[in-house]
């Protein structure tokens, strides 16, 4: 049966289980890495943008040493991927289920739901509503060390242009009546759907591990908070067991069956913020009765740029953007306010400090060159922070080699760069001092798309967080796969 991925996608109609989008891997060319590794993701990283390559996928090649300690056992992989070969009809149905009903930070109510019952049906012990709508489930199985593992829920303020029969369509209303359009341009809902995925397995699988697993699904990823929410919440003082472990993954268009779970530094460090400049309204034809908050707010989004070109250190990694500009409504009428929404990224705390320094500095010097009074001066709001994700070298060691004997050991990139992306993964565990994490990155991108962005010379062949955003359905019982294994890596009996 043929599967309709939409007037945008007609060239990806195949059956499931063809070889449309998985070319043998002789149709790919062999280009050679610059740093010598074995062919995988990562080419190289010039011009500030990663290029990437691949081998044709594999899902079942286990080419690891089976002799090797730190890897989980070949039945016991052939039973991770026996268990969600069973339940990826399942696992395809909630995807699309949760993919046509996105729901943006804070709201995320539906999607909830979806996992507490599915949670209850399984037999986990679970608590709802942490951080509004934060899930916690728990499945004890005997004496052995504590793992947790994250879903994030929430959406974007995306309007989807993918055509699939499971898009998104319907706009999200809001508590104050206004209504935004929002889809899963983020994976998501993927990630919840791989969440579920390894719960049953693991249930399915109860002979084979001891230990505790925790699976929860967090709130407002995007927006930087949901994670400390959940802690703010009483995350810890609730008598969840603690973590002796933490795993967490996110989707990437990298092509379908490779993963990327390196140690070190992952990912940005990140903040939210919004600067309000107070001006005085007026009437657009007599600009000279007015302080024009626009005005003052252009200049600072041009001078904002200066930070990163003039203040911080070259050889520094830092972003300074603005992703909003709120200001009036009426053509013909100079508004009193202008609010500028900034996000920034950053590996250095000091460059950090740097960063919010010199945005005051400017703001301020802005609004006293328009001749702001000293008591309407700008005003900042810090909304959301998160620091740097860096993944525990230990644990990557640890999970790497089962990963390998799960995937094939070309398709786990251990060497992956770290990304100026963000995530608030990390923050939930803060107030508990040091807990050893893996993050890992999975691809979701059929091969052959994969391989015809490389022959244009784009990194990928779409973005996360834009309106032609999917993961594909061959994704689905793969990172489920993954995650599975994570787990397992530290639960099997004898790990």
């Amino acid at each position: 049966m043929a599967i309709n991925f939409g007037e945008k996608y007609q060239h990806l109609i195949h059956r499931r289980g063809c070889n449309c989008v998985q070319p043998d891997a002789r149709t790919f060319p062999d280009e050679p890495l610059v740093d010598g590794s074995r062919r995988g993701f990562l080419a190289s990283v010039a011009g500030g943008s990663l290029v990437l390559m691949t081998d044709a996928y594999t899902s079942r090649s286990v080419s690891a040493d089976s002799t090797d300690p730190a890897i989980l056992p070949t039945q016991l992989i052939a039973k991770v991927n026996g268990a969600i070969d069973s339940d990826t009809a399942r696992l395809v149905e909630i995807f699309k289920d949760l993919h046509q009903h996105p729901e943006l930070a804070f709201t995320e109510t539906r999607t909830a739901g979806v996992v507490t019952k599915n949670l209850r049906e399984l037999g986990f012990e679970v608590t709802e509503r942490i951080a509004k709508t934060g899930v916690v489930g728990v499945l004890k199985n005997g004496p052995g060390p504590t793992a947790w593992l994250r879903a994030d829920m929430d959406c974007n303020a995306v309007r989807e242009t993918t055509g699939l029969p499971w898009a998104a369509t319907q706009p999200q209303r809001l508590a104050d009546g206004s209504e935004v359009d929002v889809m899963h341009a983020c994976g998501h809902d993927a990630h919840v759907t791989w969440m579920l995925g390894v719960a049953k397995a693991m249930i399915n699988l109860k002979d084979e591990w001891s230990g505790t697993l925790v699976v929860y699904a967090q709130p407002a990823e995007e927006i930087g908070l949901g994670a400390r929410a959940m802690a703010e919440d009483g995350l810890w003082e609730r008598g969840f067991p603690k973590p002796d472990y933490a795993f967490s993954y996110h989707a990437v268009p990298g092509p379908i069956g490779f993963v990327a779970n390196s140690p070190g530094v992952r990912m940005a460090g990140t903040d939210q913020l919004d600067v309000t400049f107070k001006g005085v309204g007026g009437h657009g034809s007599a600009p000279e009765l007015t302080i024009d908050p626009v005005v003052m707010a252009a200049q600072a989004v041009l001078n904002y740029q200066t930070i990163i070109s003039r203040n911080i250190d070259p050889q520094a990694s830092a972003v300074v953007s603005v992703g909003s500009i709120v200001a009036g409504r009426d053509n013909n009428v100079i508004p009193e306010t202008a609010t500028l929404k900034l996000n920034l990224r950053w590996f250095d705390e000091a460059v950090r400090d740097k960063m919010i320094r010199r945005i005051d500095e400017i703001s301020r010097g802005v609004a006293i060159g328009a001749g702001v009074e000293e008591k309407e001066m700008p005003t900042r709001v810090m909304k959301g922070y998160a620091g740097p994700l860096v993944n525990d070298a230990a644990l990557v060691d640890r999970v790497n080699p089962s990963l390998k004997a799960l995937l094939g050991a070309d398709k786990v990139i251990a060497d992956f760069p770290a990304v100026m992306g963000s995530e608030d993964f990390q923050e939930a565990f803060r107030p508990l001092g040091k807990i050893p994490y893996s993050f890992a990155l999975i691809g979701v991108a059929p091969l052959e798309m994969f391989r015809k962005a490389r022959a244009a010379g784009r990194s990928f062949p779409y973005a996360n967080h834009n309106p032609d955003f999917f993961v594909d359905l061959d994704a689905i019982p793969v990172g489920a796969r993954v995650g599975t294994t994570m787990v397992l890596s530290i639960l099997a009996k004898g790990a």
